[in-house]
């Protein structure tokens, strides 16, 4: 099968909206080339020595979407275009462009591991690709990881503002929720931090590719993977549910938290773009929620809280 590779290119601040449409169109893949994100990785030393092209700071980001090349695909392509002429007249301001090109399997399942190499979270966790070797520190929790087709290498700041707050917060034996798990890393770090874990994904793609991550990290004893919609079939309560989503999911989800999320637990909202944050925050605390803890990465904010 060939795929057709859509790349439209966004002001920072887009990205998150534009990586949301190629999802509403039931796009399987989706990428986020950021350079502002890539040289801060670059200086902060969290990455061994890797050789790139220069980065030039340009204000805005990549979003890739990977479509089938199949009769559905004019009509994604037209509703894309639709979406984004709608972008373009509400947020003026945004610069938009978009291109696409032809790819065969092959190619599109191996063109995003350019970037993706070894990188310390924290303060122990190493997230190692499964094609990479790296030097392993005191201490280290390695996080081996092929994320396939599934969004989630752990590099982007939504997941590594989550993979530094499990590491303060996990306890051995609670129980842990994963809603929207992708590639399963955060279900995968919870249970090597001795957590049971339940990880929820509505994508078959993402499913398949989880559990295939979970198996390699050798914690199929603890974290179950799910198929189906977000907080609807999980049974019991946890002591700590993370959605790692984006903000209009996270808004969806908070009638369910009350039955999801034990009376004493904790909820890690993440994925969730700054101009955002006032509006998830305002509706956390309607649902019932305080928040303890906001925590900002590169224009992404994460929300701890507990039942108020």
């Amino acid at each position: 099968m060939k795929w057709r590779e859509v790349a439209v290119t966004v002001s920072s601040e887009g990205e998150e909206a534009v990586a949301d449409l190629f999802y509403g169109l039931g796009c399987p893949g989706v990428s986020i080339e950021d350079p502002e994100l890539l040289l801060k990785y670059m200086e902060s030393g969290e990455w061994d020595y890797h050789v790139f092209e220069e980065v030039k700071l340009t204000g805005t980001s990549v979003v890739k979407g990977y479509f089938p090349e199949d009769e559905e695909l004019l009509d994604k392509l037209e509703k894309l275009d639709l979406g984004i002429r709608d972008f373009l007249e509400r947020y003026p301001h945004w610069l938009i462009q978009s291109k696409g090109l032809s790819l065969k399997e092959e190619d599109w399942e191996t063109a995003w591991k350019a970037y993706f190499k070894p990188i310390h979270i924290g303060k122990h966790f190493l997230i190692k690709p499964t094609w990479e070797q790296a030097e392993l520190r005191p201490g280290d929790i390695v996080l081996e990881l092929d994320p396939g087709m599934a969004f989630g290498t752990g590099t982007h700041p939504t997941t590594t503002l989550c993979l530094r707050t499990l590491e303060d917060i996990i306890k051995p034996g609670q129980t842990v929720f994963d809603l929207g798990t992708g590639s399963g890393i955060l279900a995968i770090a919870a249970a090597k931090l001795g957590a049971k874990v339940e990880a929820v994904d509505l994508d078959s793609v993402a499913i398949k590719v989880a559990q295939e991550n979970v198996t390699l990290n050798k914690v199929d004893d603890q974290v179950r993977v799910l198929r189906g919609d977000l907080g609807t079939v999980l049974q019991g309560q946890a002591d700590v549910v993370i959605a790692n989503i984006i903000a209009d999911v996270i808004l969806i989800l908070l009638e369910d938290l009350k039955r999801i999320l034990h009376k004493d637990g904790e909820f890690l909202a993440s994925g969730i773009i700054d101009n955002r944050a006032d509006e998830v925050e305002t509706a956390m605390k309607e649902a019932g929620l305080e928040i303890i803890e906001r925590v900002e990465d590169s224009g992404w904010i994460l929300f701890r809280a507990r039942w108020a």
